[in-house]
């Protein structure tokens, strides 16, 4: 198969290419815009094994202008990762290129692919578009997302839908619960943990710490994904892709100060507008139709973080 995969210098995007990679049948075209909260060189270091593979080209392009119909030509799935993220930065007068890269962007493949005889186009939306809930979270949920990032991913929802009904593209749409491990964004929050306390720096918590996540770590996310390429039957369905356990992030930072011997100096500051206080997936949909079972525990994924996260500081 020939895949295209939108934001492929990514988190998640870089870890996917690798995987799909290791199907020989595969022809994996990467593009990324390099920009976001990632800096330059880390979104490098994610691609540099990518790049020595033959059966894998990275562009680097504006998805907003780049020729797209040349560059969907013989694609037969679409993994569209990327996005701008980032809830903390999506209010006020940030909130405009969260409209670009998350709505325009998303509208702009659609109306390219609509033409076209894909298999899949796969849709990476986030547990953010449920909003607070409480207990676990079913994809049928009333869906009442708290901060404008939130909004635009579920408009982009709403726009695959909106093409799957008008003009049949064949669209998958994934919710992420809060993914991490190596790679991860150097703004999200174990990044951030992890290489404040290596540094001895102060950890900004936002609140009180008890808010809790359901935390996946990044070859979970990508054991679910992947099977979306081959499997029948899922055009149209909605599926969440959540973790092996739930924490604290007073437990996380607990668990971090253990693996790396050091305690940790607390800042705290205000709650952040926009984030829920709890999430949960509930992935009894993910179990049923691509067979997917988590099973990284949350100490064996953060000890993995931690020796990335040394690593790319030589800390």
């Amino acid at each position: 198969m020939k895949i295209l995969v939108t934001g492929a210098a990514g988190f998640i995007g870089s870890h996917l290419c690798e995987k799909l990679l290791t199907d020989p049948g595969n022809e994996v075209v990467g593009v990324d815009t390099f920009i976001g909260p990632t800096p330059r060189e880390l979104k490098q270091y994610n691609v540099q094994n990518l790049l020595q593979q033959s059966r894998f080209q990275l562009t680097e392009a504006d998805l907003l202008t780049v020729d797209l119909k040349s560059m969907l030509s013989g694609v037969d799935v679409v993994y569209h990762l990327a996005g701008m993220p980032g809830v903390r930065s999506s209010w006020g007068k940030d909130f405009d290129p969260y409209v670009t890269n998350n709505i325009l962007v998303t509208q702009r493949l659609l109306e390219a692919a609509k033409d076209l005889p894909l298999k899949k186009f796969i849709y990476a939306s986030t547990s953010s578009v449920y909003g607070e809930k409480v207990g676990k979270v079913t994809e049928d949920a009333y869906l009442t997302p708290l901060s404008p990032y939130g909004i635009t991913k579920l408009t982009g929802e709403h726009l695959c839908h909106v093409y799957l009904r008008s003009y049949n593209v064949p669209v998958v749409t994934v919710r992420f619960f809060t993914v991490y491990g190596p790679r991860q964004r150097p703004d999200m929050a174990f990044h951030r943990f992890i290489a404040q306390i290596l540094k001895g720096e102060p950890v900004t918590i936002f609140g009180d710490g008890n808010q809790s996540r359901d935390f996946t770590y990044i070859s979970d996310c990508i054991d679910g994904i992947f099977p979306l390429a081959y499997q029948e039957g899922l055009i149209g369905q909605t599926i969440n892709i959540g973790g092996k356990e739930r924490a604290t992030v007073n437990e996380v930072i607990a668990l971090i100060e253990q693996m790396t011997g050091k305690q940790a100096r607390f800042h705290y500051s205000e709650t952040v507008s926009g984030e829920p206080r709890h999430t949960w997936a509930d992935i009894s949909n993910a179990q049923k139709l691509l067979g997917y079972n988590p099973n990284i525990s949350l100490k064996e994924g953060l000890a993995k973080e931690v020796d990335y996260i040394r690593f790319v500081y030589q800390i």
